[in-house]
């Protein structure tokens, strides 16, 4: 039986123990790990390592003994509850000893969890579960995670009716990080809610997202998007003598105005189109960088990237202009720019 689409996160978070075996399989290790961890522990229950019901079995090791996972799944524990054999970075060639194990297991035997890596469609051991009448395929696609994936995660977190400007939000979020500093950030901000019955909010959810670490470039850049001239002077210091780069100071700046420019572009308006990015923009950034698109105006925001374009290639070319003071003067020109659409 093979899953797809949403059937994929309902039935690892609550895999059927009457099943012989679960194959999940995909590029990205890391999605595959997720998915493994949450369906072993939804099959075992807590306590499974210790109580010794999980095996774990390297899938390269069935090369050389073809008849662990067979013996594996036969074991007898010594503590109540479903069992589980697991086995990792399955090759292709650990197929015949997956065949055989299923061929003779039986109810009451250990659940087999099979993970793999990317497979093709001639893979044996795709051909071996694709076609079975009981095992299940579970193929792990490089996309983010669904609203009913991240409510279940909330869930279980111990966080429920979460606001739909939050679940916005989180789903944002879920595009914007890798799977395992997304789950950490929900576990994050599960732990932060803990015995606050107050609803979650875009601002807490800001508050738990991974800090990136140009926080003070971008403090830079909105305090020229912004027209903060008397805070320039001081952050500029500050990070002149952190030894950043100019070209990484244009090249932040100009990410910025090109995003405010897309986003004052878009017919739904600044707010829709700075969801829209990819990674997308959330919660208060959303919110001020809307107010920045939108009290800049068009024709303002296509001035202020043509000059930043100008002032990148100078920095790239053999000028012998001292380079700073060329993206300092960059900076301070387009601070002092007058505001408005026209």
């Amino acid at each position: 039986m093979i899953l797809k689409g949403a059937e994929i996160g309902r039935y690892l978070a609550k895999p059927d123990p009457t099943r012989p075996a679960l194959l999940i399989y995909g590029q990205d290790a890391m999605r595959v790990a997720l998915k493994r961890a949450e369906a072993v522990a939804a099959l075992t229950g807590p306590n499974a390592d210790e109580e010794m019901r999980l095996t774990r079995i390297p899938g390269a090791d069935l090369r050389k003994d073809a008849a662990l996972v067979l013996d594996a799944i036969k074991e007898v524990g010594f503590f109540p509850g479903q069992r589980v054999v697991l086995v990792e970075d399955t090759p292709d060639a650990a197929a015949p000893a997956i065949s055989a194990a299923l061929k003779e297991w039986a109810h009451g035997d250990a659940v087999i969890v099979v993970t793999a890596g990317a497979l093709a469609k001639s893979s044996a051991l795709r051909k071996l579960f694709e076609p079975h009448q009981a095992a299940v395929t579970t193929p792990i696609y490089d996309d983010p995670p669904g609203e009913e994936e991240i409510t279940r995660w909330l869930k279980d977190a111990g966080l429920g009716d979460v606001p739909q400007n939050a679940m916005r939000d989180l789903l944002a979020l879920s595009r914007a990080l890798d799977p395992g500093d997304f789950r950490q950030t929900v576990e994050k901000i599960s732990l932060y809610k803990h015995g606050d019955e107050s609803p979650l909010t875009p601002e807490e959810i800001a508050l738990m997202a991974p800090a990136t670490i140009e926080a003070e470039v971008d403090e830079l850049i909105d305090v020229v998007a912004e027209g903060k001239s008397d805070a320039f002077g001081k952050l500029m210091r500050r990070i002149e003598g952190q030894g950043i780069a100019p070209v990484t100071l244009c090249i932040a700046a100009l990410r910025h105005f090109r995003a405010l420019h897309m986003a004052s572009a878009d017919p739904g308006g600044p707010q829709a189109g700075l969801s829209r990015m990819r990674p997308p923009v959330f919660g208060p950034r959303r919110d001020r960088m809307a107010r920045q698109a939108q009290a800049w105006g068009m024709r303002n925001l296509e001035e202020a990237v043509h000059h930043l374009l100008e002032t990148d290639q100078q920095l790239r070319s053999s000028s012998r202009a001292p380079q700073m003071a060329l993206i300092e003067r960059a900076l301070i020109r387009l601070a002092m720019m007058p505001r408005g659409a026209r």
